[in-house]
Parts: C-alpha cells; structure tokens; sequence
C-alpha cells in the first residue's frame, strides 16, 4: 500500500474510531456488545471479532502496523460510515444501532452517553 494510501486510511480510522482501547475492550465485555450484530453459527458477530481487532491496533505504534492492519482499517471506516448514514430517528443510546457501532469502535453519542 503506497505511504498516501496508508495516511489516508490512518487518517480517517482516527476520525471515526472514537473509542479508546480500554474503552473499547470494556464495551465488548458487555452483553449488549455480545447481542449486537451478525452471528455466524451462534458464535461472536463480525462486529464483535472486528472491536478485538481494533484494539489490537490501536495498541500499536503507527510504524508497526502491517499491510493486514491497514486493510482491517479500511474496512472499519467503510463500516462505520455506511452505519452512520442509516441512523434511526430518535434516542439511539439504548439501540442495536449504536451498540453496533460501538462494536467498531465508534460511539455516535460520544461524550454525550454518559
């Protein structure tokens, strides 16, 4: 992946990935985080394995990230903004919605979901 590709993709990963490893890692401990999601065969959701990933990456340092981990970017972003354009109307704090999201690493409520 050319060095442009990779900024761009780190760039827009930080953006939107708005939850911090710790963070995260206590989210998909949660049952709501479990509920959330595809299951396959009744196992974890894709969004599920997706949030180990994440953190898995943001622990890294920037220059240690594989071609794998910006690919794993690339596909996080596209979720994430695919997601937030189908947001339902009303309080979403308590929605499969959001905790989908939150899954990726994106909390649309943010500082506001106290």
């Amino acid at each position: 992946m050319a060095g442009d590709d990779r900024q761009e993709t780190w760039d827009a990963f930080r953006a939107l990935v708005d939850m911090t490893p710790s963070d995260l890692e206590k989210w998909l401990a949660t049952e709501e985080s479990w509920a959330a999601g595809e299951h396959k065969d009744g196992g974890e959701s894709t969004g599920h394995a997706s949030g180990r990933r994440i953190v898995s990456i943001l622990r890294k340092k920037k220059a240690d990230l594989s071609d794998a981990d910006y690919d794993h970017m690339r596909k996080v972003v596209g979720y994430i903004r695919r997601h937030l354009a189908q947001r339902p109307p009303g309080d979403v704090s308590g929605t499969r919605w959001r905790h989908s999201l939150m899954n990726w690493g994106h909390d649309p409520l943010g500082d506001d979901a106290a």
